[in-house]
């Protein structure tokens, strides 16, 4: 293929840019940024719309190199787009790499064990470095509480759909790893089980005592008569109830009232995290069938109703 001597004229200058000393002094020296700056490199920008952006940000002060140096390292065709950051004095060469690379800024968004869906929702529509509106409709229990990455300009729902694959992975596992024995009928059951015992406690090292205590209770058709479950039927997870419960609240005609009504809630109260998954698949072994707080963040478990007594009396003492 022949070159046109326009072509052969834009290598030669290339070429001749490149080499010279003061070319390569301009492109390996200290750059004029004065502070840590963050861009954002749009998808399908070209190495002239990049060079303009970076000389306007202060990063580069000769754009005109930076597009000559891309071309002759062979890499103005491998820009890749995304938010970079670029610190104080950073080289044009090092900027160059940079982009090639794809040394992309990666931000976090942490979704927190027991929240509902409506409250995970609302921490993603307040994160502004995503884009676009919420489509998707999650329901309680269907997004995994986690820290996820994202890129700045990423969309709302590429976030619901990473809680949304990631749940359904662990639920998965969860249940495949099960206890045989348990008392649960299918993998919504365990899910429901594990938003109970997430509301339950925060303490990881008691969530398989917790667990068994559900267990014991249904396997002896027992009533559950969690606290957690009644706030959500008062709630439906659209807001924290902001008071204490009351004996009036358990008379409540709901599904969810495990005061009133045998069994497990039709579906889970709140997104449980990995280990309450984990604690609902696999319950320690026990007798207990009872639990209270134990005033110091834990709680204390009973087999009878008569030790459970006691330990309420106490905590009643200590919340005096």
């Amino acid at each position: 293929m022949k070159l046109s001597l326009k072509n052969i004229l834009i290598v030669g200058l290339i070429v001749f840019v490149i080499t010279s000393g003061f070319a390569r002094k301009w492109l390996f020296e200290a750059g004029p940024l004065n502070n840590n700056v963050y861009i954002l490199v749009a998808k399908g920008s070209g190495t002239y719309a990049v060079a303009n952006k970076l000389y306007k940000e202060g990063i580069i002060n000769k754009p005109w190199l930076f597009k000559l140096a891309a071309r002759f390292m062979k890499l103005d065709k491998k820009l890749k787009a995304g938010e970079y950051h670029f610190a104080p004095s950073i080289s044009m060469f090092d900027v160059i790499q940079k982009l090639a690379n794809g040394n992309v800024v990666y931000r976090k968004i942490t979704l927190a064990e027991g929240l509902t869906t409506i409250q995970m929702l609302q921490i993603i529509n307040e994160e502004e470095m995503l884009t676009g509106n919420i489509t998707l409709t999650p329901k309680d229990g269907e997004l995994l509480p986690e820290t996820y990455t994202f890129m700045r300009g990423d969309t709302r729902d590429s976030i619901v759909l990473q809680a949304q694959n990631a749940m359904k992975n662990a639920v998965d596992i969860a249940w495949n790893r099960r206890d045989d024995k348990l008392p649960l009928k299918n993998i919504n059951e365990l899910l429901v089980l594990a938003s109970i015992i997430e509301k339950e406690t925060s303490i990881d090292s008691e969530r398989t005592l917790v667990s068994s205590v559900f267990i014991n209770r249904l396997i002896k058709g027992m009533k559950l008569q969690t606290d957690p479950t009644v706030i959500y039927a008062l709630t439906l997870g659209k807001k924290d109830l902001g008071r204490l419960l009351t004996r009036k609240d358990l008379l409540i005609d709901s599904p969810y009232n495990t005061y009133k009504y045998y069994g497990l809630p039709p579906s889970p109260i709140c997104n449980p995290g990995l280990s309450s998954l984990k604690a609902a698949a696999n319950p320690e072994i026990s007798d207990f069938l009872y639990f209270v707080a134990d005033g110091q963040g834990g709680h204390n478990f009973a087999k009878s109703l008569k030790e459970h007594n006691n330990n309420v009396r106490a905590w009643k003492k200590i919340k005096k």
